[in-house]
């Protein structure tokens, strides 16, 4: 290998060791604010993307998206997520859903939300 493409290679390497690191942050701080830790499911999204889904210890849920599959498994380990092989029974009832939700579940299925 070129010195070139070594150069090039641990360029990309520390970009996405910046990417994860910058997620991770993200993912501690919604633990912190959600009863202090968090559980998670690593998914590919598309080509480009990869959603982790959060749920926090008091119920709450969230995502964080990453460029690439490497990148969202370093983030969640970074920060000592608990991750899960696939949003199974065992995590989904410990999502706390508000009326938000419910209200736009229920729109979906009789039609659409609100009218304007």
């Amino acid at each position: 290998m070129s010195s070139e493409a070594e150069t090039t290679d641990a360029r990309a390497a520390a970009r996405d060791q910046r990417r994860a690191k910058r997620i991770a942050r993200s993912i501690e701080s919604f633990a912190a604010r959600h009863g202090g830790s968090a559980e998670g499911v690593v998914e590919y999204v598309g080509r480009n993307a990869t959603r982790i889904v959060l749920v926090g210890a008091d119920g709450a849920w969230g995502d964080q998206v990453a460029p690439r599959y490497e990148i969202a498994r370093r983030a969640a380990e970074l920060a000592g997520l608990t991750l899960h092989d696939s949003f199974d029974g065992e995590l989904a009832l410990k999502v706390r859903t508000s009326s938000y939700e419910w209200s736009r579940m229920a729109g979906i299925q009789l039609g659409g939300g609100r009218a304007a």
